[in-house]
């Protein structure tokens, strides 16, 4: 080998070792720009001489109160941005610098069985996650001409859905219902029973006094050692609040992307939106339907979106949606249901009769269910469905007395096995049922049901 080529490969290498040196030294190296607050108002904060991007952040204030704020929108040579926190302490005047780093948060198996913040900090007294490598915050879903296909099943543990909602590997669906109705609970039963490899659940806009009991009494210890908990209560800034729905799908991504199937659960979708919409209207957008501005119909997709199959591995999006005032057909749950795989309803008539888990399983919908089912659990699904529909049409005949026995014999079937029936579908938060033995149930739930099929 030459001397020359030696002096050249060794220059390679020495620049290579050195490049992340250099590059710090550089960026350390570069003058502060300062520019200052011009204004406060509402939620937004307006900064003037100083040069960002939108959603890149910057920090606000001196060495007396300093918060740090994410740049939202531009308008010449102003920049209005929404601080990650409160605004108490903050004066016009302050000033304001550039953070010249990307939007990113702690990633991968490091997380496993943590607790954090929308901003990736530990918030279970582990230790920190410096050493994580990080994901960007706002990434783009994979192209769809790579993305796999949903086409195998993925178990949940709940006997409703594994049987007549099925769920596919990589499939999007929502859980729609009004306040109290049972969805956390739904949720917390989904991640102690799914076959998933991981579980990433972001509560966004939850009550902190519910945050704990969700950890200790709902999802429980061998819940939470196979998942990732992202918190935003529903006291913090509306910029945290997005920022959490943000943080879990990065993180659900990073496990993707390792190949993994992953269950990303996000409570609520509903209140990402209006965290959304609390930002678009501080910066000036108009409000269009519901007062919600149209940047709440442009996050939605882009949202969901990330989720679902990927070149390698997978992440089932299961999102609640809080209906507003159990209208289903309000904007919010409207645009969602049209953008989601499939739809569970959840009942709050069900909930009031003491069954749980209270889902409606005639309104509820799984877009996937013909492609991750067999033939035969196909038929011994639709056939339960046929039952409960004829039950439903004449229960105010039945109810009266007006029904003659022998009229019909779907209905025939379900007024005989109607208690058979209800203990099929209620289970006990804390019994989780594998999808064989749910499958093994409700076919002899069905041979019961006589000629129909």
């Amino acid at each position: 080998m030459s001397a020359q080529l030696v002096s050249h490969r060794l220059a390679a290498g020495v620049r290579e070792i050195l490049a992340p040196q250099v590059a710090r030294a550089v960026e350390a190296a570069r003058p502060e720009v300062r520019g200052r607050v011009s204004g406060i108002v509402g939620l937004s904060v307006e900064v003037s001489g100083l040069e960002a991007a939108v959603g890149e952040t910057v920090r606000l204030g001196d060495e007396r109160y300093s918060i740090p704020a994410e740049v939202v929108a531009a308008e010449g040579s102003r920049l209005r941005c929404l601080p990650l926190g409160h605004l108490t302490g903050l004066a016009a005047g302050a000033p304001a610098v550039a953070v010249r780093r990307p939007s990113d948060v702690p990633v991968g198996p490091a997380l496993l069985g943590r607790v954090v913040d929308a901003l990736g900090n530990p918030l279970d007294g582990g230790p920190p996650l410096h050493t994580a490598p990080r994901g960007p915050l706002h990434a783009t879903p994979p192209p769809a001409m790579t993305r796999g296909r949903v086409d195998a099943p993925l178990s949940l543990g709940v006997r409703a859905l594994d049987t007549l909602v099925p769920a596919g590997r990589g499939q999007r669906f929502g859980i729609f219902a009004g306040s109290g109705v049972g969805k956390s609970s739904l949720l917390s039963m989904i991640a102690r029973g799914t076959s998933a490899d991981v579980s990433v659940l972001a509560l966004v806009g939850e009550r902190g006094r519910e945050v704990r009991e969700f950890l200790e009494d709902d999802l429980g210890p061998e819940g939470l050692a196979r998942s990732v908990v992202v918190i935003a209560t529903s006291d913090e800034a509306p910029v945290l609040r997005l920022r959490a729905s943000l943080t879990a799908t990065t993180v659900a991504e990073s496990f993707r992307d390792m190949g993994a199937d992953c269950v990303l659960m996000m409570d609520s979708l509903t209140r990402v939106a209006m965290a959304q919409r609390e930002i678009g209207l501080s910066v000036g957008e108009p409000p269009a339907t519901r007062g919600y501005p149209p940047s709440v119909f442009a996050l939605m997709p882009r949202l969901l979106e990330r989720a679902g199959p990927g070149v390698t591995g997978s992440i089932t999006g299961i999102y609640t949606v809080l209906v507003d005032g159990d209208d289903h057909n309000e904007p919010i749950a409207d645009n969602a249901r049209s953008i989601l795989d499939g739809h569970v309803v959840l009942d709050r008539r069900l909930a009031t009769a003491g069954h749980f888990p209270t889902i409606d399983v005639l309104e509820s919908v799984s877009r996937v269910a013909g492609r991750v089912t067999t033939p035969e659990q196909k038929s011994a699904a639709t056939a339960l469905r046929r039952v409960m529909a004829a039950h439903r049409d004449a229960k105010e005949l039945i109810d009266v007395g007006a029904y003659q026995p022998g009229a019909n014999p779907e209905v025939d079937a379900a007024v005989a096995q109607l208690p058979a029936i209800n203990a099929f579908l209620r289970q006990d938060i804390h019994d989780i049922t594998p999808a064989p033995q749910a499958w093994a149930q409700l076919q002899q739930l069905v041979s019961t049901f006589g000629g129909v099929r």
